[in-house]
């Protein structure tokens, strides 16, 4: 393995770790997070609505793309999901 390799390597886990944190939060409240109701919660304050759906939907998105991503599988769908994710969260 060549340090080209290995340093995308090290992004792709990395990214996919930090996307499947900050997804837990959202989800099952792991790592300090709201969980599902702090999170909907959050969504209805900003306009989304259902608040809830939105909630599991962003959660999902950023969980599962990123283990996907970290694991590397499926990369192409997975990081459009954690980009759908985060897209919403600068809406």
């Amino acid at each position: 393995m060549n340090r080209r390799d290995l340093g995308l390597l090290v992004l792709r886990v990395g990214t996919g770790a930090v996307l499947a944190a900050h997804g837990t939060q959202k989800l099952l409240g792991w790592f300090g997070g709201g969980g599902i109701e702090g999170t909907a919660h959050a969504m209805e304050a900003m306009g989304f609505h259902p608040a809830r759906e939105s909630a599991v939907a962003a959660g999902l998105g950023e969980a599962g793309g990123g283990v996907l991503l970290a694991l590397g599988l499926a990369t192409p769908a997975a990081g459009a999901a954690a980009a759908g994710a985060m897209a919403g969260a600068v809406s």
